[in-house]
């Protein structure tokens, strides 16, 4: 399964299997969490068959059911850590969905076991991830259309001889994978704007909306680590 499948195969599970994790699933899971706390400058940490984060009364609210596996979204506390636990999280969603595991981003429905995770001097927990095989492969919910998010997309064409200023087939790719994202309570505040070639570059901005429920930074940051897979990271640079 490629990046761009899992991104169009994954839905979020609140309810699983209890069953755990395969040895060389974990273990790739694992190798893969070293890297990315090295590359994003964070903490994250795959906890497995520990089920009490899961069994209070918000979890039940959340109709969340066996889960016994999560990953602790944790980092030093700065201005860029919630889209850097957005991105970086999401990297580590589409790896699980690749392994034939299914996720679910939780925000609030969870309680911190003081005793299952470390947290170094100015470390927060920002988030969990659900992580197991779940009891069914989830379901896809509404989205927003291309043009809610993104004017620019309106006007993608695949050629042209005035290519500073007519958007790329790949932008418009980019908005559709970054629709496919979760979000809180999929609220999708997030929009996307193709701004032309500068010194031979495509730039794209990415800019999050306002939302009374806040997560929009890490929403952002799952948004366009999708739009990295979608319009090809080579293609272009963020502004």
């Amino acid at each position: 399964m490629t990046l761009q499948e899992a991104i169009e195969a994954r839905h979020s599970v609140r309810a699983y299997k209890d069953q755990q994790l395969a040895e060389d699933v974990a273990k790739r899971l694992e190798k893969e969490i070293v890297e990315v706390n090295q590359t994003g400058k964070l903490h994250i940490q795959l906890i497995q068959n520990e089920p009490r984060a899961f069994q209070g009364t918000l979890a039940k609210y959340g109709r969340f059911r066996n889960v016994n596996n999560y990953l602790v979204m944790a980092g030093k506390k700065t201005d860029d850590l919630d889209e850097r636990i957005g991105y970086y999280g999401e990297h580590l969603v589409l790896l699980a969905q690749t392994l034939g595991l299914n996720t679910c981003w939780v925000g609030l429905t969870y309680k911190k076991i003081p005793d299952t995770y470390v947290l170094e001097e100015g470390e927060v927990i920002k988030a969990y991830i659900a992580i197991g095989y779940g009891e069914t492969q989830g379901t896809s919910h509404k989205i927003k259309t291309i043009e809610q998010v993104s004017r620019s997309a309106v006007r993608t064409l695949s050629s042209s001889k005035n290519a500073d200023y007519i958007v790329p087939l790949w932008f418009k790719k980019g908005v559709e994978a970054a629709l496919l994202g979760p979000t809180a309570v999929n609220q999708q505040k997030f929009s996307f704007e193709y701004l032309g070639m500068k010194d031979g570059h495509h730039l794209v901005r990415a800019k999050k909306g306002f939302s009374m429920i806040g997560y929009t930074q890490m929403d952002l940051g799952i948004a366009k680590y999708h739009f990295e897979i979608g319009a090809g990271k080579d293609n272009f640079e963020w502004l």
